[in-house]
């Protein structure tokens, strides 16, 4: 078996989580993968030929938190995919000179499941809850004749990607088979810590952080209207469900905004 691909040579992530330097602005490692196509098509191979890799789906909350999170930094620069999974993510790398397609990692579950039926390859579900998993494995199943979810995990609350309870997941993976497609739904930054350490212990499974796309999958969160995806609305869809949680996250977002655009455009002057 092959290693987790490396990142791009000379990525390191900036405090902010984006480094606007060429030569890949706005930020080398913060989306390493420009299109849909080029990346389903290059994970698709790895399951087919049990090659692991580690997907990151990057969006403004991640950079708000890898701003202070030493260990988040780290993580995210041993991945070896990253793509932009929010449009504040697109928009700032238009404005460094550069193209980059929304790729949003719960729109990537079912392709990816795909190509893991497709190669025969076992796939794994660890966050949420037992019965958010089950419903979407048997839901996922269903979708993908062929496909099988040998793994199950739902960790308990305070889970930590560096600790016991994390050594138990990797060896239940590598105990089911030695190579893979594992979706993490533990958010961030505990599905990205947790993709990185065991990506280095599991070399032939492929880690995909989806966030709330399991939930999804099951069928116990809705996601947005397409419409309001459309017009980049889906931000305040989601602000109205449940403005008690994500009032503050967001508000921190848009503090960061300026402070981003501005070197980007600096990068694109550059």
């Amino acid at each position: 078996m092959s290693a987790p691909s490396a990142p791009p040579s000379g990525s390191a992530l900036a405090p902010d989580g984006l480094s606007f330097h060429a030569p890949a602005p706005p930020g080398g490692i913060a989306v390493g993968v420009a299109s849909r196509s080029a990346l389903l098509d290059d994970l698709g191979a790895r399951l087919a030929a049990g090659r692991g890799f580690t997907l990151a789906t990057l969006n403004l909350d991640h950079l708000v938190k890898l701003r202070a999170d030493d260990a988040f930094r780290t993580a995210y620069a041993a991945h070896g995919h990253v793509v932009a999974d929010g449009n504040p993510v697109v928009w700032l790398h238009r404005l460094a000179g550069r193209a980059v397609e929304l790729i949003p990692g719960s729109e990537l579950v079912a392709p990816l499941a795909a190509a893991a039926a497709a190669a025969g390859a076992p796939v794994a579900l660890l966050g949420s809850t037992r019965d958010v998993l089950d419903a979407a494995a048997a839901r996922l199943e269903a979708d993908h004749p062929g496909l099988r979810v040998a793994v199950r995990i739902a960790p308990p609350m305070g889970f930590d990607p560096e600790g016991p309870g994390a050594d138990d997941a990797i060896a239940a993976l590598g105990a089911a088979s030695a190579s893979g497609l594992c979706f993490l739904a533990l958010g961030a930054p505990r599905q990205e810590r947790f993709a990185a350490r065991a990506a280095s212990r599991l070399p032939g499974w492929g880690f995909a952080s989806v966030g709330a796309g399991i939930d999804f999958v099951a069928g116990h969160q809705v996601r947005a209207p397409v419409w309001t995806r459309r017009i980049a609305m889906e931000w305040a869809w989601r602000l109205g469900r449940d403005p008690r949680r994500l009032g503050a996250r967001y508000a921190a977002c848009f503090a960061v905004l300026p402070g981003l655009a501005a070197r980007a455009r600096a990068a694109r002057r550059g």
